[in-house]
């Protein structure tokens, strides 16, 4: 990027800069019902001064837009090497198919009779989705990965409550999701964390010495944060069977193990499902989203309701489970992303599932295998879809941060991978490529840290600037986060 185009981009005004008092992009119809004084009706609650919003003309805005769009960074404009963590690659044929007139069209309270093809589209992704995780019964309801995994231990809750069992803990070994606590919390128990084992895996005998009747589960990521695949996982669901809890598998890293086992296999009791890391949906930005849940057949009858189920004349309908945890979203779930996902499995089918986690898996380890030596492996195993490295190295010797090395990714148009977890990693750079980059992608990915890490050998003071080409430089994150400017504030 030249110096003219950085310039332009940093000096380029907001939307309400720009146009004049005069500027109008559509004239609106002549109102045909009363005026209505809205101080008098609304009292206190009224606007003290009209709403301010901008005077632009209609290529104003496509420009203004447009603009934003160019200098925003995706995954169609770059290599994301967080991969389906966050951003996956969607499919094009999935964003077809969700704005079919019969699935973008149709209302949520229209009679069943009149939408039949939607609810053969969900009861086809719900059964779709019991075969890949070999757990047979599935709400499409929740709206996120999260809320899935908070769906899940409700349902896990309702489970122990019913046969009359007061259970009190939940363990999450210290590789979990952040959110795994934050959920325990939530539906009322306290977090036992379990430590890591020198292979990255759950510590059997710490394990152990947690089990006992107050566990009411334990929260799993197979594969774990860190990449790894727990070779002990049917004896560590076997220890949590054995004293009457249910052993939960976060879904997020199902990605890499598509087609080649199952979580309900391992042992596992219910499961969420991101669809977004794992079926290609759009992420990002606060939703929609979608977290199915996937649970065995005795927590079918409290998963939220409804569900759709197939009657004996082949029509779909709409039932509750008989002990429901009870609604947990409006409606039926995110539909249009539900059929993207259900338009991503068929597509692909068996086989082509499988072939994602193969090629997930390749190359990750390709990748992995490339960077040995200039960074720290956290772990020297043979890995899943992700791994993780440490700048740990560069940090004592030369004092540049793996914060200063994912800014500096940035000079090469790749956007930084995850930074800083999982938490008991130092200096932790998380890689997942996916399944969808060329090795040419991943080559030139590789080549761009391989400069870095020379980079940090030999003008370590250059790094703590970076990044150099993009629109912004580097944002001063104390201020920011003491002092956030969150609104933009119109000159009186």
């Amino acid at each position: 990027m030249s110096e003219h185009m950085k310039r332009e981009a940093v000096a380029r005004p907001l939307i309400f800069e720009i146009g004049s008092p005069e500027s109008r992009c559509v004239e609106a119809p002549t109102l045909d019902v009363p005026d209505i004084d809205m101080a008098a009706t609304l009292g206190s609650g009224a606007r003290s001064r009209a709403v301010r919003l901008p005077h632009v003309t209609e290529i104003e805005i496509a420009r203004h837009y447009q603009h934003l769009a160019s200098v925003n960074f995706g995954v169609d404009s770059g290599f994301y090497p967080l991969g389906s963590c966050t951003m996956k690659y969607n499919p094009r044929i999935d964003e077809w198919a969700c704005r079919l007139p019969g699935f973008s069209a149709i209302h949520p309270y229209q009679p069943a009779e009149s939408v039949q093809g939607a609810l053969g589209l969900m009861h086809g992704l719900q059964d779709a989705l019991g075969e890949i995780s070999g757990l047979p019964a599935v709400s499409l309801q929740p709206a996120a990965g999260a809320h899935g995994e908070l769906t899940a231990l409700m349902a896990i809750r309702a489970y122990h409550v019913a046969n009359g069992d007061a259970r009190k803990r939940v363990i999450i070994p210290d590789t979990a999701h952040g959110t795994n606590p934050a959920t325990v919390a939530m539906c009322g128990y306290s977090v036992t964390q379990v430590p890591s084992n020198d292979r990255g895996g759950v510590d059997l005998e710490a394990l152990k010495a947690a089990l006992d009747t107050d566990v009411a589960a334990l929260m799993l990521t197979n594969p774990n944060t860190l990449g790894l695949f727990d070779e002990n996982i049917v004896a560590i669901t076997d220890m949590v069977h054995a004293v009457g809890a249910l052993a939960f598998c976060d879904g997020a890293n199902l990605n890499a193990i598509l087609g080649k086992v199952r979580p309900g296999d391992m042992g596992f009791d219910a499961m969420h499902i991101n669809l977004h890391k794992t079926f290609a949906t759009p992420h990002g930005g606060g939703g929609p989203g979608a977290g199915p849940v996937c649970v065995t057949d005795a927590l079918a009858e409290f998963l939220p309701g409804p569900v759709v189920v197939k009657d004996a004349d082949g029509s779909f309908a709409l039932a509750t489970p008989a002990r429901s945890i009870g609604r947990i979203k409006a409606f039926l779930g995110n539909f249009g992303v539900l059929v993207r996902a259900y338009t991503y499995i068929r597509a692909l089918g068996a086989e082509g599932i499988t072939e994602v986690s193969e090629q997930a898996v390749l190359s990750a380890n390709y990748v992995k295998e490339r960077l040995r030596g200039a960074f720290d492996l956290a772990y020297d195993r043979t890995c899943m879809h992700e791994f993780v490295l440490s700048g740990e190295r560069q940090r004592k010797q030369h004092g540049v941060r793996t914060l200063d090395m994912a800014k500096r990714l940035l000079d090469h148009g790749v956007h930084p991978p995850t930074v800083y977890f999982p938490l008991l990693v130092h200096e932790a750079i998380m890689i997942e490529p996916t399944e969808t980059e060329s090795l040419e992608v991943l080559d030139e990915f590789v080549d761009a840290m391989l400069a870095i890490a020379r980079e940090v050998e030999e003008n370590p003071e250059m790094l703590h600037e970076a990044p150099y080409t993009t629109p912004v430089r580097r944002l001063d994150e104390a201020a920011a986060v003491k002092q956030p400017d969150l609104a933009w504030k119109p000159a009186e």
